[in-house]
């Protein structure tokens, strides 16, 4: 068994030093309940949704080095402190100046481990990464990561799975956009987070339905279910710039099922034991075991379509 937890959290943008607090505060808790892997959402450190009006300057500004930032080396700190892995992401800036949508994973050791988001779009200055990103842990079973939306793209989730991932790391920043899809999530309304203690029902009713998990049901257990992974989903809660996230933290299992969850209109962590013996018998793995790669080509070629995630931003 593996004692996980993923939180939701409501992050101040471009306020490190409490997003860093808030990161300390659920580390804490986590570690009085035996909490031996946790995971906080997309770039929580730096902030998220404003960032895509941000100069190239200014998100300079928010970035930093992996892993010799003041950030990481205080997730690396926490993880040794409260014995546990620590997932958590921020803007990472290398030593070319190239600017990345990054989320480090910190071990008890002091190891650190880093994904670039494969499919980078908050900002036309941020560039996307290009390698998936799995590694062995010091809980005897390896590690995954795919940034939201990476989780998105079937391929990827398959890759990580092959490289031996048997834990995805799936920390997001999502639920309540206006997408251009009708049966995609759908914009809450901010007044109804402002009145969220007053009446909570009616914002975290809307966090169940469509606009939250109901969209979260049709594809993310998937994800876990056909690799045979197990799948810790982070996502932000609350106000983001101009938008809503709902928060949706959950834990699901190698058949796709719900370990944990919750659609509480505040900051939150669900906890929950993953029984890694359920892997060797999981319809994901055995499903796997017949693939017949001589007959997907057809999947590695370009058809034309493609584009930049950046593009219909942007461009």
């Amino acid at each position: 068994m593996i004692r996980a937890a993923a939180v939701q959290f409501n992050h101040k943008a471009g306020d490190k030093a409490y997003n860093l607090e808030r990161i300390r505060k659920f580390c804490k808790e986590a570690h009085q309940q035996g909490v031996q892997l946790i995971s906080f959402p997309e770039m929580c450190i730096t902030g998220y949704w404003h960032v895509r009006n941000l100069s190239r300057d200014e998100v300079s500004q928010l970035a930093e080095p992996v892993p010799d930032g003041p950030s990481v080396k205080e997730l690396v700190e926490m993880a040794k402190t409260y014995q546990m892995i620590i997932g958590a992401g921020l803007i990472e800036i290398d030593s070319d100046g190239t600017l990345y949508n990054s989320f480090v994973v910190c071990d008890v050791d002091g190891t650190v481990h880093n994904h670039r988001k494969i499919h980078c779009f908050i900002s036309e200055h941020m560039e996307s990464g290009q390698d998936y990103t799995v590694f062995d842990s010091s809980l005897g079973h390896k590690i995954g990561v795919l940034i939201c939306y990476d989780n998105n793209i079937i391929e990827n989730a398959r890759a990580t799975a092959l490289q031996g991932a048997d834990i995805l790391l799936a920390p997001h920043q999502t639920g309540g956009t206006d997408s251009r899809s009708p049966f995609a999530m759908g914009k809450i309304e901010a007044d109804l987070w402002h009145r969220r203690h007053e009446e909570p029902e009616v914002i975290e009713g809307e966090f169940k339905g469509d606009k939250g998990r109901g969209w979260l049901m049709r594809w993310l257990p998937a994800r876990a279910h056909d690799n045979g992974m197990f799948l810790v989903f982070s996502n932000g809660v609350g106000i983001d710039d101009d938008e809503v996230r709902t928060g949706n933290a959950m834990l699901i299992d190698c058949y796709g099922r719900i370990i944990a969850e919750t659609w509480k209109a505040a900051d939150d962590m669900v906890v929950g034991d993953l029984d890694m013996s359920l892997l060797e018998r999981s319809t994901g793995r055995r499903w796997i075991k017949g693939r017949k790669p001589h007959l997907y080509d057809s999947l590695s070629k370009v058809s034309g379509e493609e584009v930049d995630p950046r593009t219909a931003r942007f461009k």
